[in-house]
């Protein structure tokens, strides 16, 4: 049995700017255990969810997997899959994906995004306001803990939350919007608790991926190429990634790629990924 395992935590639209200020000792804890480092949108990149989070999962840019916004219609997933995808159709192995923003999870906009993971759960918020997708992100983290702490044999996982984004968009980046923060950084600790807590974690290695998809400008709202939106970040630590690391740079296309890594699975040259696995 392979002992390797990766969980992958998408928090949709945190400003890195910000982090120095809130109290998120969980991702706090991520960082120092490995590293946190700055992301920058390329310029061929909307600074926007569809196109950033399909980079992320896929390891390849806007150019290669079509996704130009947040419809995905015309995307090219079907050459470029997601990694939870890739592993379970391609190397057998078990993967998993929850979350509530629903082009990631079903067939809308243009979606799914994540097309056959081993296992799926979509959580929709019960409409479109901050509120809403606080609840949802609370049941996604708590479907997430009963899953990864179940101790099912789950290679890669991916959790998404999106309330800080969508609190963002109504309130700008004010102190609702710090809030937000903070409490998916409590999610956090309770989703990588389950991990801890699972009954074969002690023959088992994590590696652990946090990544944000873009930030925000200070009034609310993304999309446009200011230095707020344009930069997002990756923290990340396990085997191979020493505390404290130094990353020379990371990209979003790196995350899929050193999921690859971590599960020890050789990346194929028809793959054509554009990311690499981080190196301290």
């Amino acid at each position: 049995m392979d002992n390797r395992h990766v969980l992958v935590v998408g928090i949709d639209g945190v400003r890195l700017d910000l982090l120095p200020e809130l109290d998120t000792p969980h991702l706090d804890e991520v960082a120092r255990a490995g590293f946190l480092a700055p992301v920058g949108i390329d310029d061929a990149t909307p600074t926007m969810s569809g196109p950033c989070w399909t980079t992320v999962v896929t390891g390849v840019g806007v150019a290669k997997h079509g996704v130009w916004g947040n419809r995905l219609d015309g995307n090219r997933l079907d050459l470029f899959p997601d990694f939870t995808t890739r592993l379970a159709l391609e190397h057998g192995r078990r993967t998993f994906a929850v979350g509530g923003w629903a082009p990631l999870f079903l067939a809308r906009q243009g979606g799914p995004l994540f097309t056959a993971p081993s296992r799926l759960s979509f959580i929709a918020p019960r409409e479109d306001t901050p509120e809403a997708w606080e609840e949802a992100d609370e049941a996604v983290t708590a479907e997430s803990a009963r899953v990864l702490g179940s101790g099912e044999e789950l290679h890669a996982s991916f959790v998404y939350l999106g309330a800080v984004d969508e609190t963002a968009h109504f309130h700008g980046c004010g102190q609702e919007y710090r809030r937000s923060i903070e409490t998916a950084d409590r999610r956090l600790g309770r989703i990588v608790k389950a991990v801890r807590e699972r009954p074969g974690h002690a023959g088992e290695q994590w590696t652990v991926i946090v990544v944000t998809d873009h930030g925000h400008r200070e009034e609310g709202g993304h999309g446009g190429r200011s230095e707020p939106e344009r930069t997002a970040w990756v923290a990340a630590c396990g085997p191979g990634l020493p505390a404290g690391a130094t990353v020379p740079s990371v990209r979003h296309a790196d995350v899929a790629a050193h999921v690859y890594a971590a599960l020890g699975i050789a990346r194929d040259p028809h793959w054509t990924l554009d990311g690499a696995a981080f190196t301290a």
